[in-house]
């Protein structure tokens, strides 16, 4: 697909680029991206992201970094902080401060509370229950308080085809085991990676075109919803429709209560994408769909 929103030849620099966001708008973008990863743009050191960027002059910032380990978090604050929480502020303050440049940065559905059963929408109050989810927050509002030209998409539960992630995990276990227990009572929608990278050049596309740019919060996930054990379920039920063989047997549906983790997950981590279909007119696909994509590029 062909996008028009880099100005003067400049590059469009990803950040995060190893991650599975960063991968996926990498290969949408080719050569007019510069894609870095967290070795070539190191974000626990954000004081040297203005030079690095000087260095670039992008176009446009797409931040896909981010320190996702959710369990670790809970030992390393100051680094969680540094990059989810700092780094997105000086980011956002650099581009403010040169032509206004457009800021795309991602951040979850861990800044919600995760109470309740209806879908969060972007103007819910933030309530977030872990490390990871405070710091995340972090960042959204340095990104906000900067100003300029930004938009923040919150999302849930992504997964790509590669990497370490849910996906890759269930099918491994499945491989090597006759039963599984998978959590039953968190509630979201499972995000296919290369499904955010389209819909976010879209998005970047048609607000650039817009009189105003529509800076701010919006929730962007795959639609419909189902909860990690149903989730599991699907996947083994399209590895099998492959032909792949599995050891698996049973999968027993759990509470959250009886698989304890350091750091509390949220029970409720619906989204409601209202906000960015009626001022864009995008809608993502439903999750299975994205499910039966990810299958077939394994």
């Amino acid at each position: 697909m062909s996008y028009h929103f880099s100005a003067n030849n400049r590059p469009i620099l990803i950040l995060g680029a190893s991650g599975q966001i960063g991968r996926a708008l990498a290969r949408n973008l080719g050569a007019r991206a510069i894609a870095l990863s967290r070795q070539e743009a190191d974000l626990t050191d954000p004081s040297g992201l203005p030079t690095l960027l000087d260095s670039i002059r992008p176009s446009v910032v797409l931040n896909a970094a981010a320190y996702t380990q959710v369990d670790r978090a809970e030992q390393e604050e100051t680094l969680a902080q540094t990059i989810n929480g700092v780094a997105p502020g000086i980011l956002a303050r650099w581009c403010v401060e040169h032509d206004n440049v457009p800021l795309i940065h991602y951040s979850t559905d861990y800044v919600y509370s995760g109470e309740g059963v209806q879908p969060w929408t972007e103007d819910d109050p933030v309530a977030p229950i872990n490390t990871y989810g405070r710091t995340k927050l972090m960042g959204d509002l340095a990104v906000a308080n900067a100003g300029g030209r930004w938009l923040i998409f919150r999302t849930s539960w992504v997964y790509d085809a590669q990497g370490k992630n849910f996906l890759n995990t269930i099918i491994r276990f499945g491989k090597e085991r006759e039963s599984l227990r998978i959590i039953s009572d968190q509630h979201g929608a499972p995000s296919y990676a290369p499904d955010l990278a389209d819909a976010t050049l879209e998005i970047l596309e048609r607000a650039l075109a817009m009189p105003r740019f529509p800076s701010g919060v919006y929730h962007l996930c795959n639609s419909g919803e189902t909860t990690w054990h149903e989730f599991a379920i699907a996947i083994l039920e399209g590895v099998r429709k492959q032909g792949g063989e599995l050891k698996v047997q049973t999968i027993e549906a759990i509470p959250t209560t009886e698989y304890p983790s350091p750091a509390r997950r949220p029970l409720n981590s619906r989204l409601s994408a209202k906000k960015i279909y009626d001022l864009f007119g995008i809608e993502l696909p439903n999750w299975k769909v994205g499910l039966i994509r990810s299958l077939h590029e394994k």
